[in-house]
C-alpha cells in the first residue's frame, strides 16, 4: 500500500514537471501599441500569442499611445522597458506606415532584451541608451501567421504578436528571425539632448505625466548637479514651443511635492531621475497649456543667475 502510493505521488511530480517546464522556459512578453481598447485589435493579438503558447505570460504595457505618435511610443519603452527581466520580449506597434516598405525588425539590445516592431523611430531611446547588440529583419515567408499573406494592414497582429510569441516561448531562436542588418542602421528620430550651456541646462519635454499634468523633462540629475543646485534652490523654469516661450517661472528644487504649499509650484527629479515641473495637487501643463514632443523645449538655470 505504502509503495502503491509513493508511485502515485512519483507520477504526480513528473507529470507536474512536465506541465511547468513549457512555462518555465518562457520570457515574458509585453504589447504596446496605438490601438486602444474599444474593439478586438489587442484580444486577437493575445490570441494570437496564446496559439503560439498557451503558457506564455503577456502583459499590456499601455494600449492608450495616442494615434500615430511613434515618439511618444519610443519614450514609453525607454520608461518601463528596463524594470522586465533580460530576456523580455516587447512587441510594439506605433505604425502609420504599415504595409509600405519600412523594415518589420526585432532589436537586440546588449541587456538581453527584445523588440519587435516597425523601425520607424519606435526603438530610438532603447537603442541610446541601452545598445544595439544586433537587429534582423523579420523574415515573413517563414515567420507569418499562417494565412494572413494577403492581410497588409495589421501585423501587429500577423507579424509582431506572431514573432513575438515565437521568440518568447523558445520557438524559435533569435538567428531564426531572419537576415542580420547593421546595428547602427536602426531608424532614430532626431530631438535635442539635455546640454549644460554655461549656468543653463537645456532640454525638451518629451512626455506629460498625464494623470496629474507634471511635466517631465529629458534633463538627468547629473546636469542638475552640475549646477550646484541644493534642495530648496529658486530656479528659473523657461518653456517654448517651436522657439516661442510658452510658460516662465520660478520655483524652489524640492525632493516630494510636500516642500510647498497647494497650488505652488516645483522643480523635482520624477522617478526616472530626470527633472520635472509640477503644481502641488495641481496641474501645471493645463495651466499652462502645455503638451509634449520633440519641438518642446525646456531651459532650466538658478534664479540668482537667470538673465
Amino acid at each position: 500500500m505504502i509503495i502503491k502510493r509513493l508511485s502515485h505521488l512519483v507520477a504526480g511530480a513528473c507529470l507536474s514537471a512536465l506541465l511547468l517546464s513549457p512555462a518555465q522556459a518562457t520570457a515574458p512578453l509585453v504589447l504596446m501599441t496605438d490601438f486602444g481598447t474599444a474593439d478586438g485589435a489587442v484580444s486577437a493579438m493575445h490570441g494570437v500569442a496564446y496559439g503560439v503558447d498557451p503558457q506564455l505570460t503577456i502583459s499590456d504595457l499601455t494600449h492608450q499611445i495616442p494615434d500615430y505618435d511613434i515618439w511618444l511610443g519610443a519614450y514609453r519603452l525607454y520608461q518601463t522597458a528596463n524594470y522586465w527581466p533580460q530576456g523580455t520580449v516587447f512587441v510594439s506597434v506605433i505604425d502609420p506606415g504599415v504595409g509600405t516598405n519600412r523594415k518589420s525588425v526585432v532589436l537586440k539590445t546588449k541587456g538581453g532584451r527584445y523588440f519587435v516592431g516597425p523601425d520607424n523611430g519606435l526603438f530610438t531611446l532603447i537603442a541610446e541608451r541601452d545598445g544595439v547588440a544586433e537587429l534582423r529583419e523579420i523574415d515573413e515567408k517563414v515567420n507569418r501567421l499562417a494565412g494572413s499573406s494577403e492581410s497588409y494592414t495589421f501585423h501587429g497582429r500577423d507579424v509582431y504578436a506572431y514573432v513575438g510569441a515565437r521568440l518568447a516561448s523558445g520557438a524559435i531562436s533569435y538567428e531564426q528571425v531572419g537576415p542580420p542588418l547593421p546595428s547602427e542602421s536602426v531608424v532614430k528620430i532626431a530631438y535635442q539632448k539635455p546640454v549644460r550651456d554655461g549656468n543653463t541646462i537645456r532640454g525638451i519635454v518629451p512626455v506629460l505625466d498625464v494623470k496629474y499634468g507634471n511635466v517631465w523633462t529629458n534633463i538627468p540629475k547629473s546636469l542638475l548637479d552640475a549646477l550646484q543646485v541644493k534642495l530648496h534652490d529658486p530656479l528659473q523654469v523657461r518653456i517654448l514651443h517651436k522657439g516661442k516661450q510658452v510658460a516662465k517661472v520660478t520655483a524652489p528644487f524640492e525632493h516630494t511635492f510636500g516642500g510647498v504649499a497647494k497650488g505652488k509650484p516645483l522643480v523635482y527629479l520624477n522617478s526616472l531621475l530626470d527633472v520635472a515641473i509640477a503644481i502641488s495637487q495641481g496641474d501645471f501643463a493645463a495651466k499652462h497649456h502645455i503638451e509634449s514632443g520633440v519641438d518642446w523645449e525646456v531651459e532650466v538655470s538658478k534664479a540668482s543667475a537667470a538673465k
